[in-house]
């Protein structure tokens, strides 16, 4: 009778079996490291864009006044004339015009700047028409930058009256300004302010060296005096 097949003792197996198990759990903890590695991924945020209704801010960078410089002599300072963050107004030419002296000219201006006036006199000398909508301001803080552009104290009400020459012209009355700085290197100012019906406040601005606006000065008052109204 032939002897039973001798089966392999479970024991030899065990050794087996745990290699297996412990494969399959390694395996398994490597896939679970993996899968944890994935869904906790941060992709990094972009940088954030600049907002396209904020383009820099340059109304931020102006002066107190509001208004950055305009027909001023080297050295002068900032000027008041104009504001970058205020349209130019709806004006034409029509609404005030001038006659120029034999030997002046004229030449277009920009933005704030309606025109600019050229004469024969020599040296450093600037003439210059600015229009602004409304009261631009008020005629006091105006006087005042004006002055401390050629280092002048500011003037009170009372001053401002002492100060004033009214000149009357067919486009109404002309308050005119007429100031020199201290010092040696002397600068002259003379400025004629009015405001026109259409609701503009002008400025007819002769400003340079002391020398030079003293000569240029009697035909610029010829300009302020020619001004009228269409």
């Amino acid at each position: 009778m032939p002897n039973p097949p001798i089966l392999p003792s479970r024991s030899r197996f065990l050794p087996l079996r745990k290699s297996l198990l412990l494969s399959a759990g390694l395996l398994g903890l490597s896939l679970g490291c993996r899968s944890d590695q994935v869904s906790h991924y941060r992709v990094p945020k972009e940088a954030a864009a600049a907002h396209p209704d904020h383009p820099g801010h340059a109304e931020e960078g102006m002066p107190a006044s509001g208004m950055p410089s305009q027909g001023m002599p080297p050295g002068a300072g900032p000027g008041p004339d104009a504001a970058s963050s205020v349209p130019p107004p709806p004006t034409s030419k029509g609404s005030l015009k001038w006659s120029l002296p034999k030997g002046w000219s004229e030449l277009p201006g920009g933005g704030m700047r309606f025109a600019t006036f050229k004469s024969s006199v020599p040296g450093r000398l600037e003439a210059t028409v600015v229009v602004l909508p409304g009261a631009a301001g008020g005629e006091l803080p105006n006087v005042n930058r004006w002055r401390g552009q050629i280092a002048l104290p500011p003037l009170d009400e009372a001053g401002l009256a002492t100060a004033r020459t009214i000149l009357k012209t067919k486009a109404g009355a002309l308050n005119i300004y007429d100031f020199t700085s201290d010092g040696q290197a002397k600068s002259r100012m003379v400025v004629g302010y009015i405001s026109t019906p259409d609701g503009n406040t002008w400025f007819l601005k002769l400003t340079g060296d002391e020398g030079p606006v003293a000569k240029a000065k009697p035909d610029f008052m010829t300009i302020l005096g020619s001004l009228r109204l269409d």
